[in-house]
């Protein structure tokens, strides 16, 4: 089959090049999130520096700066 000049489907997962990181900073890389704080960390020498949030449809906790934080409700 012939795919040149062909819509197709995939999975960001599947991409090759470029890394698929980087094609998701790329695509969402300035997307919004929202999420709970479940707990604070240091950074070794400063204490709360961190955040460990719990976003709906990610599996595991993310952590963020707390300088990076744009808001809190």
């Amino acid at each position: 089959m012939d795919l040149k000049n062909r819509w197709v489907h995939f999975q960001i997962r599947d991409v090759y090049l470029p890394e698929p990181h980087n094609l998701l900073d790329a695509l969402h890389g300035c997307d919004l999130l929202q999420g709970r704080v479940v707990e604070t960390s240091d950074s070794g020498m400063q204490p709360g520096a961190f955040l460990v949030v719990e976003v709906e449809g990610i599996d595991q906790p993310v952590i963020v700066p707390v300088k990076r934080v744009l808001g809190a409700l």
